[in-house]
Order: C-alpha cells, then sequence, then structure tokens
C-alpha cells in the first residue's frame, strides 16, 4: 500500500518561512501535522528528516509524507460496479444509480458506494479511508464527489464551507408553476415527530433553493434547481413547501403514480480542484426512469 506524499521546491518568496508555517499556508491542518508526527509519516528537506520548526530556504525540496490511512473495519468491501466519472490522484467523480445508499445505514447496511468504493481501493492498492464529500438520498441519482485521502478530504471541506463545490440538480416536480424561476428561501430543521423528515420550521437553519421550470406540463414540471446551502432533504423539503412535491417522494406528499422514487437527479457537479488549481465541470445525464416519466408527461 502507498502512502501519500506532497513535494514542493521552495520559491524565493518563500524562503525564511518555518516548515510550519509553509505547510499551514498549504492548507495542511493542524491535526494532519500531529499524526504526520506520531502516526508514522515524515516531513524531510532535501531527503533529511527535519522538524517543523526548520527554516526554509531559497530551492529546498520539501516532502511531507502522510501516514496511512486506517481503514473503516465495519465498512464490507462489496464487488459492485461504479460508473466513474473522473479520477485522478486525489479525487473521484461518481454517478450514483438510485435505489442506492451513498454510505451504509442502519436499514441498508451493504451495497453502497462506500461499499463498492471500498473494493475499487483494495483492487487498486489505494491506501486511504473511504472520504465522501458529497452525498445523495438512496433514491436521488447522479453525481457525488470523492475524496481519494483525508488531505483532499480536509481542502474539499473547506471548499464546502465557501460554497464553492456547484452542484446542479434535475426533477420533476408536481403541480402547475405559477413562476417560471424562483427562490425559496425558507429555514430547515428537523420535524419533532420524526428522526428522518425534516420540515421548514422558524428555529431551522437557513436553506436557498434557486430553481427555473425548464418545461410545464398538464401537472407536472420539469424543473432544474440550484442550491445555496446543502441541508438535509431540502430540496424535498422545499418542493413540498411551496406545494409542488417532487414525484415519487411519498415521504413529504408526492404523487407515486409514476415514480416509485423522489423524481431528483444530480445532474451537474463543478468545482475548483484544489491540487490542479484548475476548475472542473461535470454533467451526468438523466436516468432511464426519469427519461421515461418525461416522455409519459409529454
Amino acid at each position: 500500500m502507498r502512502q501519500y506524499k506532497l513535494s514542493w521546491i521552495v520559491k524565493s518568496s518563500e524562503k525564511q518561512k518555518t516548515i510550519k508555517q509553509f505547510l499551514v499556508e498549504k492548507q495542511i491542518s493542524r491535526r494532519a501535522l500531529t499524526k504526520i508526527k506520531f502516526q508514522g509519516g515524515s516531513i524531510k528537506v532535501n531527503g533529511i528528516e527535519k522538524n517543523v520548526r526548520y527554516v526554509l530556504k531559497f530551492g529546498d525540496r520539501l516532502e511531507v509524507e502522510f501516514p496511512e490511512e486506517s481503514k473503516n473495519k465495519q465498512l464490507t468491501k462489496e464487488n459492485i460496479p461504479l460508473d466513474i466519472l473522473y479520477e485522478d490522484r486525489d479525487l473521484l467523480v461518481v454517478n450514483k444509480p438510485p435505489q442506492m445508499n451513498t454510505i451504509p445505514s442502519r436499514e441498508h447496511p451493504g451495497g453502497s458506494i462506500a461499499n463498492a468504493l471500498a473494493y475499487y481501493y483494495e483492487q487498486k492498492g489505494i491506501s486511504a479511508a473511504v472520504h465522501i464529500v458529497t452525498r445523495l438520498d438512496r433514491n436521488t441519482s447522479g453525481l457525488l464527489l470523492v475524496a481519494k485521502h483525508r488531505h483532499a478530504h480536509h481542502l474539499c471541506s473547506i471548499l464546502q464551507q465557501k460554497n464553492e463545490i456547484a452542484r446542479s440538480y434535475e426533477g420533476v416536480a408536481s403541480g402547475v408553476f405559477s413562476k417560471k424561476e424562483d427562490v425559496i428561501d425558507a429555514p430547515i430543521g428537523r420535524k419533532l415527530s420524526s428522526i428522518i423528515e425534516r420540515e421548514v420550521r422558524d428555529d431551522g437553519k437557513r436553506a436557498v433553493t434557486k430553481y427555473e421550470v425548464l418545461q410545464q406540463f398538464h401537472d407536472a414540471a420539469h424543473v432544474k434547481i440550484w442550491l445555496e446551502t446543502g441541508r438535509t432533504h431540502q430540496i424535498r423539503v422545499h418542493f413540498s413547501y411551496i406545494g409542488h412535491p417532487l414525484l415519487g417522494d411519498e415521504l413529504y406528499g408526492g404523487p407515486t403514480v409514476l415514480m416509485k422514487r423522489q423524481a431528483l437527479h444530480c445532474s451537474e457537479l463543478r468545482f475548483f480542484h484544489p491540487f490542479l488549481h484548475k476548475e472542473l465541470h461535470f454533467n451526468a445525464p438523466l436516468p432511464l426512469d426519469l427519461k421515461q416519466v418525461l416522455h409519459l408527461l409529454e
């Protein structure tokens, strides 16, 4: 199993900084530095191990080796095919089908994307735990971002905090919309009578959803949706709140005649790659069941 490494050649503008200052500027967390020190990693300058107080010189080669990550022993490795749209040393983009968990749950302890990734990592010799950056509900299909090591997950978490991982969705919502496009700004919290269900409530966390009607049918609409926040069940709760629950979304009042799962698909993912330093953009076409529903509605 390979351990994850990073290396830099110190620039003139970076000289006179301590290794600790340099690495903090590179967004390596203090927690990661502690793990490097005590759990089998290393910090070397020009091939010689140094501590973080070492003052860097112009032209120094700084190399950081992260300790091998411990796997989640409770995560069963399962040989499940993955639809991988993109992969590099640090990140994966996976297109998740419906009726598949992102991570195991009490009701569905196996058969998840995480189970499939654990097997895939073992086959590829990837020494890392499974780090899911963006999750989808079991019955929502579409694009997921996965970090292939702890440091990549840390950097992606920073992007999430800054709302710099952009996702857009397509769905089919019930009813006739009076507005072609709108913004739903309504706080969401847990419903007191349920451990699963959420609702719009005054003491909830702020949640903002934008939508555009792509095509209005007789009693349903094909909509495109953008999230400004990422609350649990946000799209499903917001569309139910405005009187247009998603088709198939029985939990939030959606009609189930044409679909038996919520008609929601993450079709677009856009983010600034924290290692390649460029924006990446991915699209995933609608799955067959959603295409069939749109055809029936025409």
